[in-house]
């Protein structure tokens, strides 16, 4: 069924290639946010958003909406796959460290915003369906990767009923809490008021994480004042609604994006200090180095 990639058949952190296992729809990644082996769902295999992040590690990202999707393929592939890795010798032929042997996650994520994809909810189920067939119920997380711009759509919010249904959770990008920034980092025109009300929607709607990647520009001094606004947005946030918490990151892989030169990577220094002020608020944080 696998006609896997014969160039590079190590799993590692720093390498997240999409077509690792020759398949359409389904990549796995050792994931640092997950603390080992992520089964990736890639709707988006145009390689198309709505975003143009600037640290983005999508070659030829192009902006645009994902296809339509294949379920029946979608279905084929992820329960094959998932076999291989209960039965077969996956862990061996992609070399997978002895403690990183271990399903973390399946993460619906890829190669754009996967919320845009027409027919989530029924991806969503099918998805949780395979997984409690195969794995077992609460075999591992099960999780939404979205930079939250769709939350307003009636068919994105059925799809985050569903994943609430098998016991999921969305990890909602936050890399900056004022527009201005989202626009310098995520290329994204999204009102304040718009983006906040789509994440109160999700964090209703299902268990929700803010997953922020602290970057800087060469020429910006962004850190300073983007978390001064974070840590205010945090605030506002805590009388409104529950979050289940904060993962945090920087730059891990090559940007594909022209500002790629520009970046520059936060020290581990720098993310555990801004960690500590976010626990001092008293919002749980997971740091990812």
């Amino acid at each position: 069924m696998f006609q896997e990639n014969s160039m590079n058949n190590k799993l590692t952190t720093t390498d997240h290639s999409r077509d690792a296992a020759g398949l359409q729809y389904v990549y796995p990644v050792l994931s640092r946010r997950a603390g080992g082996l992520s089964v990736g769902i890639n709707f988006n295999i145009n390689n198309a958003c709505n975003w143009r992040c600037i640290y983005c590690q999508v070659p030829g990202l192009v902006r645009g909406t994902a296809p339509d999707l294949n379920l029946d393929l979608l279905q084929e592939e992820l329960r094959g796959f998932l076999l291989d890795l209960l039965q077969g010798d996956f862990f061996e032929r992609f070399r997978v460290p002895m403690g990183q042997r271990e399903i973390r996650d399946i993460a619906i994520s890829g190669n754009g915003e996967p919320t845009s994809v027409r027919r989530l909810a029924p991806a969503v189920a099918l998805i949780g369906r395979v997984m409690q067939e195969v794995l077992g119920q609460g075999a591992c997380q099960f999780v939404l990767i979205s930079n939250g711009s769709l939350m307003h759509r009636p068919e994105v919010q059925e799809g985050l009923r569903r994943l609430h249904q098998y016991r999921g959770q969305v990890w909602f990008k936050l890399d900056s809490a004022t527009p201005e920034g989202r626009k310098l980092l995520n290329n994204a025109a999204l009102s304040q008021r718009n983006y906040i009300d789509n994440l109160l929607l999700s964090a209703k709607l299902c268990p929700t994480w803010l997953q922020t990647c602290l970057i800087d520009l060469e020429d910006r001094d962004l850190i300073a004042r983007e978390r001064r606004a974070y840590l205010q947005l945090l605030r506002e946030l805590r009388e409104k609604t529950t979050l289940q918490g904060v993962l945090l990151y920087t730059l891990a892989r090559q940007s594909h994006q022209p500002e790629a030169a520009r970046l520059v990577r936060v020290t581990p220094d720098q993310l555990h200090d801004f960690a500590g002020q976010i626990r001092a608020l008293g919002i749980p944080v997971r740091v990812s180095l």
